[in-house]
């Protein structure tokens, strides 16, 4: 079994390991946050998050969810919850899935990958570089729409023909652009969360 590290120690790339000992790992880390699972075909990736991954990601998902409340638009938000499907031999688990407008469907029961519909959006913070693509991961399970931060800009991407390719503005938020999602997650760094708040209420109303 090869092992590849990250020079920071929070990346750890495994290859040839069976579908059981993922769902293995998976168990004994289901009560522990922060530690991130990716599987596709034998590759499994061990991401242990840290603050600098953590902030952006709280972040974007609160952007999400402020924005969608304030057109009216019904979110399930499904966190990091894991995806797997042994039929496939993939599994992920993203820093933040929702469901978009259909969303209390899902309310109250376990969704099951294998039977449920994809969810509609995923939120990606990249400042560690996965070694493993996730975007062919996410494309077999039908993901619609992934956003990914690398550090520096969100890039907002649509999955078309089976592969995802990056777009100018959300298909499940109106009027959200990458550069804009980029402006207000820059802008969080820069006042006190009320404050950030209140210039994301003042966006989102102004494209009303």
């Amino acid at each position: 079994m090869a092992t590849v590290s990250s020079p920071a120690d929070r990346l750890v790339t495994l290859e040839g390991v069976s579908w059981e000992t993922y769902e293995r790992l998976l168990a004994e880390h289901q009560d522990k946050s922060g530690t991130r699972f990716s599987y596709c075909e034998g590759t499994l990736e061990i991401m242990v998050a840290s603050s600098r991954h953590e902030q952006p990601s709280r972040i974007l998902a609160q952007l999400v969810e402020v924005i969608a409340e304030e057109f009216g638009i019904n979110l399930n938000p499904l966190g990091s919850m894991t995806f797997r499907r042994p039929d496939l031999l993939k599994g992920f688990e993203s820093d933040s899935a929702y469901y978009v407008g259909r969303a209390s469907a899902f309310w109250g029961r376990e969704v099951d990958p294998q039977v449920d519909p994809p969810p509609d959006l995923l939120i990606e913070v990249d400042v560690t570089s996965w070694s493993l693509d996730r975007f062919p991961i996410f494309a077999a399970f039908g993901v619609p729409e992934v956003w990914r931060y690398d550090g520096t800009r969100v890039a907002i991407y649509r999955l078309q023909s089976g592969r995802y390719e990056e777009v100018n503005g959300s298909g499940v938020l109106p009027h959200l652009t990458g550069a804009v999602a980029s402006r207000l997650l820059e802008e969080s760094r820069q006042c006190e969360r009320p404050e950030w708040l209140r210039r994301v209420r003042q966006w989102a109303r102004g494209e009303k």
